[in-house]
C-alpha cells in the first residue's frame, strides 16, 4: 500500500475491534470517574479517562503493543526504534520488554528526567536528539537503517491510530449515553482514533481536540485543509508538541473530529491542581489539557461529557516545580 493510498484509508470498527483483541489482557482497561464537582460547574455529568493508569503511565502503550504485536518475529527480534518526547519511548520499551526484544529510543536534549529514567528502567538505550519531532524522527531513522532494527511510527500509522483508538471503544462501551468528549491532540493518533471510534459507535456525540496553544498544528491545518508545519515553540504540554500533525490522523479528523481549541499553558497547572486535590490524580501537563479547557470555559459541553487524561508521567521533582506553592486551590 503506498502512502498516498494510506493516508487516505480510514481505520475501520474492524480495526479497533481487533486493537482490542490484541490487547485484551495485556494493557488496563482503564475506567471512567465521576468528575463531580466539575461537573457541578459545568452543569452536566462529567466522566474521567484515566490514561495515566495504563501501563507506562500512557496511553501510548496500547499503539505500540499492538504495532509490535503486527510485525513478523524474525523482523521484531531486530529490535525497535522509537523518537519520542516521552510516553511514546516508554510505551515502546515496555513493549519490547514484553516481546523479549532490544528497544532504542530517541529523545529530545530537553526531555525531563522522570520520562528519560521511565525508559531506561524498562531496558531501553536511550539517544538525544535535538527538540523538535523532526530532529528525532531524522536520528531513529538513522538508527534503523545502520542496525536493520523496526522504527515505531509515533502516531502517524493504521496500526498505532487503532490501537489508541481502543480508548474510545472503552468509552463507547462504558458510557454510550455520551455527548461531548475530550480529548488531547499532539501528533494526532490518540485524537484520530478516540474520534473514529466515538463516531461510528456513538454518532450523536460531539468529539473535541485540545492542543496546546503554543502548538495549534491541527488548527492550522484545518485552516489549511492539509497538514502544514508550524514554528517550534516550547511549552509546559511537552507530549503534545509536535509541529505538524500527521498525514493519516488529519484525514481521521476531517472526518471525525468536531471541533478544535487551544489551551494556553497558564491553565495547564491549575488543571493539574484540580485533579490531584479533588480527584486524587496525578496527571502530567499534557494530560490535564482536557480538564483544563473545561475549567477555563473554553468548551462548553452538551450532556455526559468524557474528558480523556492521556498521562501521568511526572515525579515528586515535576510537581514542585510546577506547583511552587503558587497555585491556588482547585
Amino acid at each position: 500500500m503506498s502512502q498516498t493510498t494510506e493516508a487516505a484509508t480510514l481505520v475501520t470498527l474492524a480495526d479497533l475491534r481487533a486493537a482490542a483483541g490484541l490487547l485484551e489482557g495485556v494493557a488496563v482497561r482503564t475506567p471512567l470517574l465521576p468528575a463531580s464537582e466539575l461537573g457541578e460547574r459545568l452543569g452536566v455529568p462529567v466522566w474521567l479517562k484515566p490514561e495515566m493508569l495504563q501501563r507506562g503511565g500512557a496511553f501510548k502503550f496500547r499503539g505500540a503493543y499492538c504495532y509490535l504485536a503486527g510485525l513478523d518475529p524474525e523482523r521484531r527480534a531486530r529490535g525497535v526504534i522509537a523518537p519520542s518526547s516521552g510516553n511514546h519511548a516508554q510505551a515502546v520499551a515496555l513493549a519490547a520488554q514484553l516481546f523479549g526484544v532490544p528497544s532504542t529510543v530517541v529523545m529530545p536534549t530537553t526531555v525531563t528526567a522522570a520520562k528519560r529514567a521511565g525508559a531506561e528502567r524498562l531496558g531501553a538505550r536511550v539517544e538525544l536528539a535535538g527538540t523538535t519531532t523532526q530532529d528525532r524522527m531524522q536520528r531513529a531513522e538513522e538508527i534503523a537503517a545502520e542496525t536493520g532494527g523496526v522504527l515505531v511510527p509515533p502516531y502517524d500509522d493504521r496500526t498505532i491510530i487503532s490501537g489508541q483508538g481502543t480508548v474510545g471503544l472503552e468509552v463507547a462501551a462504558d458510557m454510550p449515553e455520551v455527548r461531548t468528549v475530550l480529548v488531547p491532540v499532539g501528533g494526532g493518533g490518540l485524537s484520530a482514533g478516540v474520534a473514529t471510534a466515538i463516531k461510528l459507535l456513538v454518532p450523536a456525540a460531539h468529539v473535541i481536540g485540545v492542543e496546546p496553544s503554543g502548538s495549534p498544528k491541527l488548527s492550522r491545518a484545518r485552516e489549511a485543509a492539509q497538514p502544514v508545519t508550524i514554528p517550534s515553540r516550547g511549552g509546559l504540554a511537552d507530549g503534545l508538541l509536535a509541529i505538524r500533525i500527521g498525514a493519516i490522523p488529519f484525514n481521521h479528523h476531517q472526518q471525525y473530529l468536531d471541533e478544535v481549541v487551544t489551551v494556553p499553558d497558564d491553565e495547564l497547572v491549575p488543571a493539574m491542581r484540580h485533579l490531584l486535590d479533588r480527584q486524587k490524580l496525578v496527571v502530567e501537563p499534557s494530560g490535564a489539557i482536557t480538564v483544563a479547557a473545561l475549567l477555563a470555559g473554553l468548551v462548553q459541553p452538551a450532556g455526559t461529557t468524557v474528558a480523556v487524561l492521556s498521562g501521568g508521567n511526572i515525579e515528586w521533582e515535576g510537581l514542585q516545580s510546577l506547583f511552587g506553592g503558587t497555585v491556588t486551590d482547585g
